[in-house]
């Protein structure tokens, strides 16, 4: 059975833009593309970035090893059904994190509070080397519960817990 990867680019446009996050996106790539049981879903930022992904491996696009999808897609269904997740932005690695879903990230910037925390709890892997793609990603299969259960998610809860008290104060 195929383990599916979501896959999120740096940010290569934002000013806060560090090349270490996309040569661990590129070794990500590259990694998972030696596996014979792994599918991977890009999902680009921009058409440049597109373009760019397409030009970079058409031969993993052609084959369906790799797939950059056409249209918008359901972000959090699609990283429900997915094994784990490797993303250069906070949001798609938070909003795994929160699904507990395994997530690996690649964003070589300042480490912001919130994805210190869910390093610090096991629910986010920080890549920080090429060393660390190779020792530090599992490729198992995922076992999807039928439902979520909420009340058993201590990170969810307690993201919702600060944004509210954020939003109170």
């Amino acid at each position: 059975m195929d383990i599916l990867v979501t896959i999120r680019p740096p940010a290569t446009e934002a000013h806060y833009h560090n090349p270490e996050g996309q040569d661990l996106f590129r070794e990500s790539v590259n990694f998972l593309s030696k596996r014979e049981n792994i599918c991977m879903v890009l999902l680009p930022r921009n058409e440049r970035q597109k373009a760019y992904l397409q030009t970079e491996w058409p031969d993993l696009i052609k084959r369906r090893k790799l797939i950059v999808p056409e249209n918008v897609v359901e972000g959090l269904n699609l990283i429900w059904n997915s094994d784990l997740v490797i993303s250069g932005g906070g949001t798609m690695n938070r909003e795994a994190a929160a699904l507990g879903v395994p997530v690996y990230s690649i964003f070589r910037g300042k480490t912001g509070a919130v994805d210190r925390y869910l390093s610090d709890k096991g629910r986010l892997v920080l890549l920080e080397s090429v060393e660390d793609i190779n020792t530090k990603i599992s490729l198992k299969k995922r076992v999807i519960p039928d439902y979520f259960e909420y009340k058993s998610n201590t990170t969810l809860n307690s993201i919702v817990d600060s944004i509210t008290t954020l939003v109170k104060n």
